[in-house]
């Protein structure tokens, strides 16, 4: 702990250096004229220091007072090739990542004592529609882009729910690239190659004739994976096709597809992970996911200062597993009764979903300022057929055949309607007022056999949810601004709660939604553009809070528990900098040496709530939320020149919990400490001649050993083991 807060407080006192001599700068005309250039160099463009969170409008949408974070994702300050998320959100102050496997093929992060899974509870967007597989009934997020096409991260914490739908997790919204808009054709191509046996391909076109221009791109990842039997390979495919019919308005079509197969290893119990964290305790898992996404998007200026929006979307995809799902202490092998394996579990998930949004954005003069105002209506509609727990073959290769039937066949139907409306409203030149408001209506129904196909059931659910939020914001400077905001959130539960994924799960039959709010106060700005900064102290409350409890049913058997644990508040503070090493002592200076930090302090604990060991009732107050680490601290130093672009990054996180009991060790690896570790990645780029590049990236390079979760479900039970080191080289071409 002590070196920890050692290697903290120096990161600290390497900003606090610099600080002298920016603001001796930060006034001189050059710190003003700079603040806008972008230095072109010979085959690269370096962009200054500048503001990273989102501007107060933009298009039909409402930022100011609300915590916000853009992310430009550049090869040589992050592995893209490899879609390493704690290198690509490293810049972001809280964020958890589940390294569910080295592949990349999903992004699993969680803020503020959120879980990770998927990004269950964060709403993913692209291009500002939903890739949820379904945002109520099945919320994970299977499909994510190939990050070398997405031009800019967006993300909205906290009041995100007024304008973008529920989840405490906030809103991702992944911006994808356009084509070159100087030319009528252009192409990008990037090969990568790297230890297990991974290999990344991407190509990309895009450019504009006339009215008309398009983006698109084709990409394909495999390798044999860090573990024994963890093989993957996947495809992404992403078109845009845009018509410009005037200068006021635009329609699009675009259309995306992931679909990717992975091996799962299977879990591990803490004695097998110590021994050799590499090991498989399963060689006949699979997992084998497909998402397609096609849109349709609408802009149109209604006039000088009124915009509208209309996105239309759907979500067609399924989700397939087979899989010997049992404690990982219990080997996979031959059953001599049978002389064969053991039959395999069966489940397939189709989603049939489709949502419309219409967003209108006007600006009103009140006084002598001009006001915003913007509201948005959303239908969506989903039908998910769940056919789990079949039995399947004693085979080892990936074969969804069914011997027995399904043991859970259900239809599942979603229907959501909302409204909602922001209006900021410009008090004096300097200070805003956003209050808002949203309604949403969820109707849910499923239909269908469960309990090894012996019970039918027939279920239907209607909730309403009124959100209320407001935000303040007040420009200190022309570069900085103290932010406020205090907004409604709710969490739906889904069915993946409310029916027990496999027998080592049971699901308390009366689980309710979780409501709640949070609130922000940060002070966010940047000095010339040398030093960027972002304070903030937040306030989270989760009531009825969903989560899981270890508990011994009569056989002296351990299982989990899902149900409304209590009641559970997260307060803490998220801290970024940035700071420009080289020109706060070299203004003419044409390259840079940057050093960042991305700190979050998270007291993540239960209020209320208790479980019953026999007849006697203890509490869980003051137990820590599940899978919240108190210290996130991701530090980086970049250098850049004309040509070179390379990247040290060191994360550190904290000790966690499994779950709500706090349980410290569980024979089985289900549940107990996921423990702190310290992680440190590298990452080079090298452009030459305008139109190539090299790049490299090394992952955990001190090659430490660690896990981010335990897991009682796929691709577990237990513990997953982290990567330890690899490497991936690659060349690439844009013309």
């Amino acid at each position: 702990m002590k070196k920890t807060l050692q290697k903290k407080s120096i990161t600290l006192l390497g900003c606090i250096f610099c600080i002298s001599r920016l603001y001796a700068q930060a006034n001189s005309p050059q710190a003003k004229s700079v603040a806008k250039d972008t230095t072109t160099l010979d085959s690269v463009v370096i962009r200054d220091s500048k503001l990273k969170h989102l501007p107060d409008v933009e298009g039909t949408y409402l930022f100011a007072g609300k915590k916000t974070f853009s992310i430009t994702p550049a090869t040589g300050r992050a592995n893209l090739a490899n879609s390493t998320i704690r290198t690509i959100f490293a810049t972001i102050p809280g964020v958890n990542v589940w390294e569910m496997s080295g592949n990349g093929f999903q992004v699993n992060i969680g803020t503020r004592g959120t879980d990770t899974h998927r990004s269950n509870e964060t709403n993913v967007r692209q291009n500002g529609y939903n890739t949820n597989s379904d945002l109520f009934g099945y919320p994970e997020a299977h499909y994510v882009p190939q990050f070398n096409a997405v031009s800019q991260i967006r993300i909205v914490r906290g009041a995100s729910a007024l304008q973008f739908g529920s989840q405490f997790g906030g809103m991702v919204n992944y911006k994808i690239k356009e084509g070159d808009s100087t030319k009528v054709f252009g192409a990008e191509s990037e090969q990568t190659a790297g230890s297990n046996h991974y290999f990344n391909s991407f190509n990309s076109v895009g450019g504009r004739s006339g009215k008309w221009s398009y983006y698109a791109y084709y990409a394909q990842r495999s390798g044999d994976g860090w573990r024994n039997n963890s093989r993957f390979n996947g495809q992404w495919f992403y078109a845009n096709l845009k018509y410009q019919f005037n200068d006021n308005g635009s329609i699009a079509l675009q259309f995306s597809r992931v679909n990717f197969f992975e091996q799962d290893a299977g879990g591990l119990t803490d004695a097998q992970f110590n021994a050799n964290n590499r090991q498989s305790t399963r060689t006949r898992n699979y997992f084998d996911p497909e998402i397609n996404i096609p849109a349709l998007l609408f802009n149109y200026k209604l006039g000088t200062r009124t915009k509208l929006e209309v996105i239309s979307h759907g979500i067609i995809g399924q989700r397939n597993s087979v899989q010997f799902l049992n404690n990982p202490g219990v080997a996979d092998t031959v059953n001599k009764k049978l002389n064969s394996y053991n039959p395999r579990q069966v489940d397939r998930d189709y989603y049939y979903g489709f949502t419309t949004e219409a967003r209108l954005l006007t600006q009103y003069k009140l006084g002598d300022l001009y006001s915003t105002f913007t509201s948005g209506l959303r239908y969506f509609t989903e039908r998910t057929m769940r056919r789990q727990k079949a039995t399947g073959t004693t085979g080892s290769d990936y074969d969804l055949t069914v011997v027995k039937p399904y043991g859970i066949d259900l239809h599942l139907s979603t229907r959501n309607y909302a409204a909602f409306a922001e209006n900021t409203f410009q008090i004096t030149p300097e200070f805003t007022i956003t209050p808002g408001a949203r309604f949403e209506i969820i109707n849910t129904s499923l239909n269908g056999v469960i309990d090894n196909g012996l019970d039918h059931v027939s279920y239907g659910n209607k909730r309403n949810f009124p959100l209320f939020g407001t935000g303040l914001q007040y420009q200190v400077t022309h570069n900085s601004q103290i932010y406020g905001n205090i907004a409604q959130a709710y969490h739906p539960f889904a069915y993946a709660n409310i029916i027990p994924g496999n027998d080592l799960a049971v699901v308390d039959p009366n689980l309710k939604d979780s409501r709640g709010y949070s609130a922000d106060l940060g002070y966010r700005g940047n000095i010339g553009t040398i030093f960027n900064y972002d304070f903030d102290l937040y306030y989270v409350y989760y009531g009825k809070r969903i989560g899981n409890l270890t508990e011994v049913n009569d056989a002296k058997q351990t299982y989990i528990y899902t149900t409304n644990i209590g009641n559970g508040v997260a307060k803490g503070a998220e801290v970024f900098t940035e700071v420009s090493l080289w020109r706060a002592f070299d203004r003419s200076a044409s390259g840079d040496i940057r050093l960042f930090n991305s700190f979050s302090y998270d007291h993540a604990r239960y209020t209320s709530g208790s479980i019953t060991a026999g007849a006697t009732n203890i509490s869980l107050a003051g137990n820590w939320l599940e899978g919240t680490p108190t210290w996130i601290d991701r530090a980086g130093l970049s250098y850049l020149d004309k040509h070179i672009t390379t990247t040290v990054q060191f994360s550190y996180v904290g000790k966690n919990f499994t779950d709500a009991n706090n349980t410290i060790f569980n024979p089985t690896g289900l549940s107990g400490i996921v423990p702190a570790y310290h992680v440190v990645d590298l990452s080079f780029n090298y452009s030459f001649l305008r139109k190539y590049h090299i790049f490299g990236n090394l992952n955990n390079v001190l090659n430490a050993k660690y896990f981010t979760r335990r897991i009682t479900i796929l691709p577990g039970p237990g513990i997953l083991p982290a990567d330890g080191i690899g490497f991936n080289v690659g060349f690439g071409i844009k013309v």
